[in-house]
This record gives structure tokens, sequence and C-alpha cells, in this order.
């Protein structure tokens, strides 16, 4: 995603673009190993770039083994530098962690869930200022599926990045994610940039119309101008859910109403 032809750029890679962790807390070599990751990942990065990448986060409390897990979105700027992280919120359970893990442990289930340490969810939309681009939100997989959850209202992005891995949802799950990130999109007033190992990737206007995109199980890339968000915030942004919710409790007065006027015309 380009500012200017021959400017700076961003590098949206999706979820799970990097397989081994990224940042590991315990001590040498683990970290060395995290180290080593994160520089090959950023060793495209530019001045003035950004690359955004999914990758994985292990924490330690005592240095020696993993306490917790997170499935974030990284930020790096020039020479691996840590611009910052984004941590999933919404998990998917038996996916991404094991509800219940004590319990299910003790009677031999724990195997519903793959390893043996879950994933810790984050503390909700986070929105990090990128110099010379603005302020990037976040969601990553399907979280952007959450309606009213999607941005920090208190520190409102000027685009969203929402990679992916979509390739465990076969042929009907990738039409549905994109139409849920043009809603979202649509909603918000914001652009979604969409990235997938898989398909559909896709840049989202804040009208929710889709500028570019690469079709599902398609490998490439594509260059583009980052889409500028709405003027300014629509009534969803600034109200929320309260609006369909609103107008969904008028139609119900709105039904009793006109059956109890329909009833008394035919009684009498």
């Amino acid at each position: 995603m380009e500012q200017r032809p021959d400017g700076p750029r961003l590098l949206f890679w999706p979820e799970a673009a990097v397989t081994n962790p990224m940042l590991d807390e315990r001590s040498q070599p683990y970290g060395a190993y995290a180290d080593f990751e994160r520089a090959r990942a950023a060793s495209l990065v530019g001045p003035g770039d950004y690359l955004l990448t999914g990758g994985i986060a292990l924490f330690s409390k005592d240095k020696i083994a993993v306490s917790g897990a997170a499935n974030s979105v990284f930020v790096f700027g020039q020479g691996g530098r840590l611009v910052g992280r984004y941590d999933k919120a919404h998990l998917v359970p038996y996916g991404e962690y094991l509800p219940m893990r004590p319990l299910l442990s003790s009677i031999g289930l724990s195997r519903l869930a793959p390893g043996d340490v879950d994933f810790l969810p984050g503390p909700g939309p986070r929105t990090i200022e990128l110099p010379g681009w603005g302020k990037v939100g976040f969601q990553l997989c399907y979280e952007i599926i959450f309606s009213g959850q999607v941005v920090d209202r208190r520190n409102r992005p000027d685009f969203i990045f929402n990679p992916s891995n979509d390739a465990w949802f076969g042929a009907w799950g990738p039409p549905q994610h994109l139409a849920q990130a043009r809603l979202r999109a649509a909603e918000e007033g914001i652009p979604v940039i969409r990235s997938t190992p898989t398909g559909i990737s896709a840049v989202i206007d804040a009208h929710g119309q889709v500028v570019q995109s690469l079709p599902w199980r398609t490998a490439g890339y594509f260059d583009g101008t980052l889409p500028p968000p709405a003027a300014k915030p629509t009534l969803f942004a600034r109200f929320g859910n309260v609006l369909p919710l609103g107008i969904g409790f008028l139609l119900v007065i709105a039904a009793i109403a006109l059956g109890r006027t329909g009833r008394y015309r035919r009684n009498t």
C-alpha cells in the first residue's frame, strides 16, 4: 500500500504469516529465536515503511516455562523496530483456548484444543499512530464480525487492518468474511484492509466498496493507495448499536399499536 508512487509503503501480511513466535519472554536461546524471526520479517522495511503482520507472542512468568500466549498483530518499522502490538480479544473456544481446562483435562478431554497453553485475550480495540500514515486500528480474523466493537471510540483510527487465515473455512467462509468486513467499513466510515493467505484479500473503502481484491485461493499481491476515512463519523460510529436497537423497539411498539387498532375496528 503506497502513499505515493515513489514514497513509503505499508506492507500488510496475513494472520499466521510467520508461524514461529515473534515474541518470547523466556530466557535464551528462545528469546534469540524470536529476535531472529522479527529481524527476518522486517528485512524488507525501508525508511518510512511499516510492516503489519500476524504472529504469535509467548509469555513467561519465570523466564523458563510458557505461561500463556497471544494471537497478535505486530507493527514493525525500519530495522525491525517494534512500533506496537495488538493482541486478539475475541478468541475462538476449542481453537485458541480450552474452556474449563482444569476440569476437561482431569477427565482426559484436553485434546479438544491443540497444545497445552491457552491463548490469552487482549484488552480490546486498540489504535496505533503510524507517522506519515495516520492511525491504524486492528481486528484479527473473525473479530471483524462484532458490530460496534471494532474501533476504540476514544481514539478513532483512520483505517482498520483485518488480517485473517480463512484456509479452514473452505469455499463458503471467505466471501461471508469479506461481506462482514464491508459492513464494518460502511458502519464506521473507515476503510478496511484485509490480508489473507488463501483469499479473499481486499482493500475496502469507507463506503464498504471493494477497491482492490485477490480472489479465493489465488496467490499474489497488489499495490494501491490507502483510501481515506469518511469526512465525518457516521451515525452508527457516534451512537453504535443503540440506533438499530431503538428502531427495532419502535417497530415492536408500532406493531402492537396497529394490532390493537385492527381488533378494535373489527369489533365495532
